[in-house]
């Protein structure tokens, strides 16, 4: 069932007035890879003016920003996207990509939470953007306002605007969608906001990264707007710790010890003025920072980690946004279909939706298949749930100080606040009203005395939805993730508001590790516009340090 849904899912949409500055090209530009290497390939010993470890969806808009004027490093832990021609493709890929058996090369590792959640990291040049669905969507009022970063909104609109301009298109809404948008407006999830990239309540469509012939155009395809001379990118690079040292001005951040695939150690250094950014994510930044001796000092000395600077705060505050969802069995035959609308609810409950198609086997007599089976396929689609927050947090933890490959333990305690658990009640309440409106009749099927009723593949909702221990069951029951980890380094206690790593010089963190609450609905578009916003920042203070 699990698996099911990880093909059923993905992401979505944009703002009418905004069509126009919506990358128009679908082709896909693999320029960038004159900058790419294997990291076998490159010296033992380098200096660069920055170095960023992570080649992700913050990371790529980040080093093609700063490489317009300085040189910089990308360490990317992954393969480059054309060592995975499967990246490409739209439902197919992203879901396929996910059931992947992780042999610890492929572009999504997976991972299981403390809480018993699978869940997946992305693991290739691009990050996440090359493994999820594509939806494309900007930051709540509210996230800009409790972030703690120092905004500049025109800079903000600038940012999205500069990544909208290449790889976010305007997708043809299917038949599901469809459904999903008249079912979403029928249960009271209005206004109707048409096309929007915007984050606004009611019912809407929005961009994706996909073009509308399927082709997935990532956060990688942010690089070719970089000076390329100035940017190498080390492929199959295992950042392991981040070098220090002391200065009058305090502890400084000098460069980043790597390894390759061959087992031998880089060392990369950042001349004067340069710095070393951390963009490996909600789990790799915080566990590179605890490796690196920055944390607790009870957890640091427990591994035997030297303390370069204390910090209670890192790998904590882990949050995912917990997912609920139902699926159901359509009687006739549905095209596959990536996220493309969503509904957003005045207290910030998203419902967001997906269809694919799966097989199922029948044992003989009814075969005339070899293999004693007869295979068939069926069209099955999904109601996702999550809201805003979560309220409810966990911890990550270094389970290995010696092998930065050795995943940390990460637990969320979902639903440990009962606020959450409350919301998803809320949520899947809507997901039930859904389900009564005349635009889902056509999803029924008919028995045998004539009675009509959807067939659901999994679980379905409470027979009584007003019931509140029955709607709370089914929502611990059936959590899993929405892949939109986040925490671990927030701003205010690991970062200040211009992300520079409190306690040290030199050394920032730009990735989802930041968040105290993922952004919108999906924060791909948030990640990817803060890559780009500060890098611009980073330039700015370069220049008026002159």
């Amino acid at each position: 069932m699990g698996a099911l849904l990880l093909i059923v899912l993905s992401y979505f949409f944009h703002h009418q007035l905004e069509v126009l500055a919506l990358a128009t090209s679908s082709d896909l530009d693999f320029s960038y890879m004159k900058s790419v290497y294997n990291a076998t390939d490159l010296p033992l010993k380098e200096e660069y003016d920055y170095i960023i470890v992570g080649g992700g969806t913050a990371g790529c808009p980040l080093a093609a920003t700063l490489s317009a004027n300085y040189s910089v490093l990308v360490l990317e832990r992954g393969s480059a996207p054309p060592s995975y021609p499967q990246l490409v493709l739209t439902a197919d890929g992203s879901g396929g990509v996910l059931l992947q058996e992780d042999d610890g090369k492929t572009p999504a590792q997976r991972f299981t939470s403390e809480d018993g959640v699978a869940n997946v990291r992305g693991r290739v040049l691009g990050g996440t953007s090359m493994i999820n669905g594509g939806f494309f969507s900007k930051a709540d009022d509210q996230f800009y306002n409790e972030s703690g970063i120092h905004w500049d909104m025109n800079a903000v609109e600038e940012a999205y605007q500069w990544v909208e301009d290449t790889i976010v298109f305007q997708p043809n809404l299917s038949t599901w969608p469809s459904i999903v948008k008249e079912a979403l407006l029928k249960a009271g999830v209005g206004p109707d906001n048409g096309f929007s990239l915007q984050h606004l309540v009611g019912t809407k469509s929005s961009g994706s990264i996909f073009d509308n012939e399927g082709k997935r155009h990532g956060a990688v395809e942010l690089l070719n707007k970089g000076e390329l001379k100035n940017l190498k990118v080390a492929v199959e690079a295992y950042a392991e710790r981040i070098i220090f040292s002391s200065k009058a001005s305090g502890v400084s951040a000098t460069g980043v010890v790597y390894s390759d695939s061959k087992g031998r150690t880089h060392e990369a250094l950042i001349r004067d003025e340069g710095e070393v950014i951390l963009s490996a994510g909600a789990i790799g930044s915080p566990q590179l920072l605890l490796l690196s001796g920055i944390g607790p000092l009870p957890h640091l000395s427990s591994h035997k980690v030297p303390v370069v600077s204390q910090n209670p705060d890192v790998g904590n505050f882990m949050a995912d946004n917990p997912r609920n969802s139902i699926t159901i069995v359509v009687p006739f035959a549905l095209d596959p279909s990536i996220v493309q609308v969503v509904g957003i609810t005045n207290d910030f409950n998203y419902i967001e939706s997906g269809s694919s198609v799966t097989s199922f086997s029948f044992p003989q007599p009814f075969s005339f298949y070899p293999n004693g089976t007869t295979p068939l396929e069926l069209s099955v689609a999904t109601i996702v749930e999550k809201f805003s927050g979560p309220l409810s947090s966990g911890s990550l933890q270094l389970v290995s100080s010696a092998d930065v490959k050795v995943s940390p333990t990460i637990q969320f305690n979902y639903f440990g606040d009962p606020k959450d658990l409350s919301r998803c009640v809320r949520g899947m309440r809507l997901v039930g009203d859904m389900l009564k409106t005349d635009a889902m009749e056509g999803l029924k099927f008919e028995d045998l005395e004539g009675a009509e009723g959807f067939k659901f593949l999994g679980p379905s909702l409470p027979r009584n939805l007003s019931d509140d221990a029955s709607m709370e069951a089914f929502c611990r029951s059936t959590v899993t993730t929405f892949w939109h980890y986040h925490g671990g380094c927030l701003v205010g206690k690991v970062v200040d508001g211009y992300l520079r790593v409190v306690g040290t010089n030199s050394l920032r963190v730009v990735d989802g590790s930041i968040f105290n609450t993922s952004p919108g609905t999906n924060p791909q578009a948030t990640l990817m516009m803060i890559g780009r916003y500060m890098g611009l920042r980073m330039l700015q203070e370069r220049e008026a340090a002159k």
